[in-house]
């Protein structure tokens, strides 16, 4: 068996369904094994950052690496930014790119470059992957592509790199090596400290449980749900954990941090109790006073990686354990306690909702309210399986205000946070779950990546995009706002964006430009008038509407805008 016809032919065997690529010179073998296999679906995307953006998606609904290929030089490094999307939000990915055939290749020599498009991929690639691996002999092949798919969907999941010359690819070599991917040895906790966490939950007023994005990579969101609804413990998520709760269900509190509902925030400081669950508690969630969010309450934080606990916020008692069986302890040791009543500190927190609705954050809103808006599409959007929302204002109003359903999902770029993920990380949705997509993005957002128009459009695949156009890179508008004495260079002066519905037209996907509230409802319904077909809204939104609350910088995270001010610029 040769090299290439081996990768496809393991790749299957490994639950692999689809490969994204954009085809080069130095993968046609693999390519041209994955088609004669017959087994994997091609995807060809239109630039090789989508093709990491989709593999990155399937990763994150699947727990399967997803797959991405690309051709050396410039193939290969437009795939780097979406390695990065999956190394800091914890997704298993395996890159596999194509290097110049090892005669072309530099080696020892001083020059900057042999081969043509030769690269240094590798290199670059390490700081933001487990693990990234030249492969110069063929006989490793088998070897290293077992060790990338184990590295990938052990401990604290991310991407693997694999870069295969071209003359490799075609080698023959010895295909009777067996290989089976050994089930992970999970870190466990102490029997002790399951104690002292249910002890602590049990003498608490006002406890809180803070989930992180850690919780879908420990696959253990159905733990989650049975464990809240045995001690009755109100949830508050970070940016990454939106859906770990249904909407409806009573213990599910919402967003917490810097663009957090605020009610949420104010909630924090007056709980008790915190166990935080595969969360880094960055500052973006804790606000940058950290010792007001510490306060005099208990925290438990857990955490898979020990560097990730009393790192910025100090005090908090270490739980170093993977959390499938750490939820899994809890709930048996739970189960023969008594149900606690919490209905003192649910009334409060419903009473603090009440006072403080995401829908009127925004004071004054010329036309479309966005968080309104998030209401409504949640509404009509039942049959979708899957949100995906770009990075910026669009994704704090989803974020906020999103009714998601048991069943449905959040996607978001978290950590790299990442403009232009939406539109290939639903393409990637799509084919994971075969089911309906939305996806959200603003005008600026849509532009980094709306070459995959045409992949939505040539599949004919059900991806509803709802575009918030405010003709702007609102994000930073905002921060210009606040900063820099209302001069907008590059986010409204000299920016600009096109008619999102002429653009769809000329892709041939239907679509709806909406204004106004009076034809919100049709505007819907026309969106899922055919639920297996694409179709992109153009939602119009004031340049002038900011997103709020927002913590105000220097201030304890219960202060935000826009009624208090922040006291120094941010960082981060």
């Amino acid at each position: 068996m040769i090299v290439s016809d081996f990768i496809a032919d393991f790749l299957y065997k490994q639950g692999v369904n689809h490969v994204y690529e954009v085809i080069g010179g130095m993968i046609t073998r693999l390519v041209d094994a994955v088609y004669r296999h017959g087994k994997i679906k091609l995807i060809s995307v239109h630039h090789e950052q989508a093709a990491a953006f989709a593999a990155d998606a399937t990763g994150r609904l699947t727990g399967i690496p997803g797959i991405a290929m690309a051709t050396s030089g410039p193939g290969a490094t437009k795939l780097l930014t979406g390695m990065g999307s999956c190394y800091y939000d914890s997704v298993p990915a395996i890159f596999i790119t194509g290097r110049v055939n090892r005669n072309e290749q530099k080696g020892e020599r001083l020059t900057r470059q042999f081969g043509f498009q030769e690269t240094d991929i590798v290199t670059m690639a390490k700081p933001i992957t487990k693990a990234a691996w030249q492969v110069n002999d063929p006989d490793k092949v088998p070897e290293l592509l077992h060790q990338a798919f184990i590295l990938a969907t052990s401990g604290r999941p991310g991407p693997v790199l694999l870069d295969i010359p071209m003359d490799v690819q075609g080698a023959e070599i010895n295909d009777s090596m067996s290989f089976s991917l050994n089930k992970e040895s999970l870190l466990t906790p102490p029997t002790d400290l399951i104690e002292d966490i249910l002890n602590q939950l049990s003498l608490a007023k006002r406890p809180l449980i803070l989930v992180g994005g850690g919780i879908h990579s420990a696959n253990a969101v159905h733990l989650l749900r049975q464990f809240v609804d045995i001690v009755q413990v109100p949830v508050v998520n970070s940016l990454l954990a939106v859906d770990v709760l249904p909407y409806t269900n009573l213990l599910h509190t919402g967003l917490l941090g810097t663009y957090g509902n605020r009610w949420v925030n104010l909630i924090i400081e007056r709980s008790d109790f915190l166990l935080v669950l595969g969360s880094r508690l960055d500052i973006r969630q804790t606000g940058a006073d950290v010792d007001a969010f510490k306060g005099g309450r208990i925290i438990y934080h857990v955490d898979i990686e020990e560097s990730e606990i009393n790192n910025r916020l100090k005090g908090c008692i270490p739980v170093i354990s993977h959390l499938h069986p750490l939820l899994s302890a809890l709930i048996e040791a739970a189960s023969n306690s008594s149900r606690m009543d919490r209905q003192e500190w649910l009334a409060e927190i419903k009473a603090l909702r009440r006072q403080w609705p995401d829908t009127s954050e925004t004071q004054n809103v010329k036309g479309m309210n966005p968080n309104v808006f998030m209401h409504e599409l949640s509404r009509h959007s039942k049959q979708a399986s899957v949100y995906v929302a770009d990075v910026g204002n669009n994704q704090m109003w989803a974020a906020q205000s999103l009714e998601l359903e048991p069943h449905q999902r959040f996607l978001t770029s978290g950590g790299i946070g990442a403009m232009g993920f939406a539109l290939p990380s639903a393409v990637g949705a799509y084919f994971a779950t075969g089911k309906p997509v939305v996806m959200i993005a603003g005008d600026g957002g849509m532009q980094l990546n709306i070459q995959e128009l045409e992949t939505v459009a040539n599949h004919r695949l059900p991806v509803k995009m709802v575009v918030l156009n405010n003709k702007s890179l609102g994000m930073v508008r905002q921060f210009q706002q606040s900063y820099f004495k209302e001069r907008y260079p590059s986010t409204y002066w000299g920016y600009s964006a096109p008619n999102f519905a002429d653009v769809a037209s000329a892709y041939k996907i239907e679509n709806h430009t909406l204004a106004d509230y009076k034809s919100l409802p049709l505007a819907l319904e026309k969106m899922w008038e055919n639920p297996r077909a694409p179709f992109l809204l153009q939602v119009l939104v004031d340049v002038s509407t900011n997103v709020y609350p927002k913590i105000a910088f220097g201030h304890p995270m219960t202060e935000m805008e826009p009624f208090a001010k922040p006291l120094d610029m941010e960082g981060t």
